[in-house]
Parts: C-alpha cells; sequence; structure tokens
C-alpha cells in the first residue's frame, strides 16, 4: 500500500448557523474535487484515495454536520439540511463554477438529489455504492413512527472503547479487508476522545436515530431525472447497491435511466467503504471519469 504522503489541514467555516469543518489537500489552484462523506463516517476517510490519484487536485471534503470537527447538534437531525449546506458550501468553494463531485453512501444520495434542484452548480458526479434505499410500503407509516418516538425517549449513545488500539482492532473486525494501517489511521483520525477517556468514531450519536419519514424512492427518482451532469455509479461486489439490487436488475435498471448519462463502473473484492477497501481503483476511476483540465 502506498505510504500516507498527502497532507490536509482542515478550516472551520460557517454554514447556515453552524461550525463546518472542512478538510483541503493539494494547492489551492489546482482542479478542484469536492469529496462528501457518508453516514457514519467523517472527511479524513478519503485519505487513501487522494493518496492515490497521480495528477495534482486540490480536493475539498467537508465534514457533515454532526460528524467529525463539524458542529453537532446533540438532538435529532433533518435530512433535507445536508442539501442547504451543500448549497452554502458551493457558494463558498465553487462559486460560479459547475462542481465536480464525489459522494460516497449519503454523500452521494445528497448530492444527486441536490443536483436535480440545482442542476446548473454540478459539472459531474460520482457516486460511490448508492442508488438509494429499498422503498417503504405506506401501512408501514405507524411502526416507523412509533419506533422514532421510543428512540427519542432518551439520548443515544454510540459504542466506546477503552483505546484507539480497541476501536482499529474492531474496525477490522467489521472490515475483514482493512489493512491494520489504513485502521489505526481511521481510528486516530475518525475517532474523537469522549470525556471518560474513552473513544468513539466522530459522530453524533443522535445520528443513530431512525427517521420517522418512509422513503419515497419515486420523489428521489424525480430529482435525479433533472440532475443534468454525467453520473459515473461505482459499486462493489459486496457493496449496498449488489445487495439490493443484485437480484433486481430490472429495478437497477429503472434507477439509472432517471439519469441522462450515466454509467456503472463495478469494483471487484470490495465491500460498502470502497475508499478503504480499493482506494488505488476507485483514484483511478475518477480521474478517468474527471479528466484532468488541461492548462489554460
Amino acid at each position: 500500500m502506498q505510504t500516507l504522503l498527502t497532507p490536509s489541514h482542515c478550516e472551520q467555516v460557517p454554514i447556515n448557523g453552524l461550525v463546518y469543518n472542512v478538510r483541503h489537500w493539494g494547492p489551492a489552484d489546482a482542479p478542484r474535487l469536492l469529496m462528501l462523506h457518508g453516514w457514519m463516517d467523517s472527511s479524513a476517510s478519503f485519505q487513501f484515495t487522494v493518496d492515490a490519484l497521480r495528477h495534482t487536485w486540490h480536493v475539498l471534503a467537508p465534514d457533515w454536520r454532526g460528524y467529525g470537527r463539524s458542529q453537532w447538534l446533540n438532538r435529532r437531525y433533518w435530512f433535507a439540511d445536508y442539501y442547504a449546506d451543500l448549497d452554502a458550501l458551493l457558494d463558498r468553494y465553487s462559486a460560479g463554477v459547475p462542481a465536480r463531485i464525489v459522494g460516497h453512501s449519503m454523500g452521494g444520495a445528497v448530492a444527486s438529489i441536490y443536483g436535480g434542484a440545482r442542476p446548473e452548480r454540478i459539472a459531474g458526479l460520482l457516486m460511490v455504492d448508492f442508488l438509494g434505499l429499498l422503498p417503504n410500503e405506506a401501512h408501514e407509516a405507524p411502526a416507523r413512527i412509533r419506533d422514532w418516538l421510543d428512540h427519542t425517549r432518551a439520548t443515544p449513545q454510540l459504542r466506546a472503547y477503552a483505546s484507539r488500539e480497541q476501536l482499529a482492532a474492531r474496525l477490522r473486525q467489521f472490515n475483514a479487508r482493512l489493512l491494520p494501517e489504513r485502521a489505526t489511521f481511521l481510528a486516530t483520525h475518525c475517532a474523537s476522545q469522549l470525556p471518560d477517556g474513552r473513544f468513539a468514531v466522530a459522530c453524533d450519536p443522535w445520528h443513530k436515530v431512525p427517521s420517522p419519514h418512509l422513503y419515497r424512492i419515486e420523489e428521489v427518482m424525480a430529482c435525479w431525472r433533472a440532475l443534468t451532469a454525467p453520473v459515473l455509479l461505482v459499486t462493489a461486489d459486496e457493496g449496498y447497491v449488489m445487495q439490493r439490487f443484485a437480484k433486481d436488475p430490472g429495478e437497477l435498471q429503472r434507477r439509472m435511466d432517471c439519469f441522462a448519462n450515466a454509467s456503472i463502473a463495478h469494483i471487484s473484492d470490495c465491500g460498502h467503504n470502497v475508499q478503504h477497501d480499493r482506494p488505488e481503483k476507485l483514484a483511478e476511476l475518477i480521474e478517468s471519469f474527471f479528466s484532468y483540465p488541461d492548462p489554460p
């Protein structure tokens, strides 16, 4: 594995009334890539992918609200706020210039729906192992709301570990493909120390509270149809897209057909966290999809 050589620095910026942490790799005058992390993750998760890029990019990766070093609400979250946060981030870092976006999982969900509302702001979208959730049925609504009410009766907690080494070992137990040095990096840079001295992933526990709303795929697909930028879906043989749709290729195709200009690239020997398992291959796909700009 390539040694981690690409340094990053973080800045804290005001976004919609919150303090947002934005991580930067590469020179400020290089072509820009915006990388959006997924649920229960944070920006440093892209380190291995950035290290594998062959060209010089200015990579920006925010910690979403309630993740990493961005401000935590310590209460329930509303998913639509991520659209507004992305809107404000693009105002700051890509004003007047359509953005090249890499979105892993939830990051892909936010960017693809946002792109239907503001198609002029996205130059291209590479979605990593995300093509929507399985749909809910209307009769599930009472149980869904009841579950949400039950979860909000007490403050949610994340599993904590006595040391970063214990957390790294748990990450490797969860993902057998994760190399020891990568697990150590994640346990250092994607974790936080609790007041009692233990360690947990750097995510507000309130993200664990399930949404009371049913997932409405037809509304999501309507947004995808309004997205005009090229889209590349990256799937993994043991990722969520294959788990959900491998036995229903018709549904996978129905969803892909929403995009005006879309293609699929598949990565073997890989789980959902492609940026951890096969970052070299992901970097290759990123640079192939977002052709490096010629100098002026």
